[in-house]
């Protein structure tokens, strides 16, 4: 006789993009949830180095400790280009 086992199911994407129901597939919400998931999160500050840093807007982060402001990437403070940027930098020692 065969073994009983559940089934498994692939995964059910929740959090913030549960809002869409079954709607744009599970790929499409799982993707705007992980971003969305990021860009809420709080980041560390470049200029005091504590982790308070939120998304005000589109490419808007502020500190809520230092009240430092500065522009970085739509959905993170640093975007992949900058970290290359600023690791060159720090290599090269200009």
């Amino acid at each position: 006789m065969a073994s009983k086992s559940k089934h498994v199911a692939k995964g059910r994407v929740t959090g913030s993009a549960g809002r869409f129901g079954p709607r744009y597939g599970r790929f499409c919400r799982k993707m705007v949830n992980e971003s969305e998931k990021i860009s809420r999160a709080k980041h560390l500050c470049p200029m005091c180095d504590t982790i308070a840093v939120k998304r005000v807007g589109t490419g808007i982060w502020e500190c809520r400790k230092c009240g430092y402001k500065y522009a970085g990437g739509a959905y993170v403070p640093q975007t992949p280009g900058l970290k290359v940027v600023l690791r060159t930098i720090e290599t090269k020692g200009v």
